[in-house]
């Protein structure tokens, strides 16, 4: 089968000392404004949140995670291909159904034989193992191709919502403000309080 579907897939949270890694997978309706769109790095929060508005409302998409006990147990790296196929696998199970509301032909009724007309585009320089579909990883592809924009949109503002409340139900850690990257403050809070039950206890501080 022709490949008719192009798929972007990007992660968020390699680089933070807390909390879970998240992909998304996105497949950009064909009349989508793609002028809402960027590296999910160059929105504003604001701006980020209504293109989340708008992919999730037009588009086929999924959303993957691992957890930070997972991310401990099997490396960020596995831990982020882990998510990135769970993101897939979401978005595949859509993607008939997708097609039946919008009218797009998709030659199949079933998420395995739909696989076949799909093409994912990974941001990096390397491929999870095991991809559902035909797939090839593109260095900064979050800065030239939409899909994948729309994918770091979704990975980004899902894993800013997680890591929020994360800062509610530990407040002393601040996990609104920073995310869990290693910034100063939230190395000196480490150093000070200890590890929070959301921490990577893999990773160096």
């Amino acid at each position: 089968m022709e490949c008719s579907f192009l798929a972007g897939i990007d992660e968020a949270g390699r680089g933070p000392l807390a909390g879970p890694v998240v992909a998304g997978c996105v497949i950009l309706h064909p009349e989508f404004p793609v002028s809402l769109l960027n590296d999910s790095k160059k929105l504003s929060e604001k701006k980020r949140l209504q293109a989340e508005t708008a992919i999730k409302e037009l588009c086929c998409w999924g959303i993957g995670t691992a957890s930070e006990k997972v991310i401990d147990r099997i490396n960020i790296l596995q831990a982020d291909f882990l998510a990135m196929k769970d993101a897939l696998s979401q978005m595949l199970e859509k993607l008939p159904a997708w097609c039946g509301k919008n009218g797009i032909s998709s030659k199949a009724d079933s998420a395995p034989g739909i696989a076949a007309a799909v093409e994912a585009i990974v941001d990096g320089n390397a491929l999870p193992p095991g991809m559902k579909c035909r797939a090839r990883a593109v260095v900064k592809a979050d800065t030239l191709f939409p899909c994948v924009m729309a994918a770091s949109i979704l990975a980004k503002t899902e894993r800013d919502r997680i890591m929020t409340e994360y800062g509610r139900l530990y407040p002393e850690y601040g996990y609104e403000r920073h995310k869990g990257y290693p910034t100063p403050e939230h190395k000196e809070l480490c150093r000070r309080l200890g590890p929070s039950p959301v921490q990577r206890l893999s990773f160096r501080y």
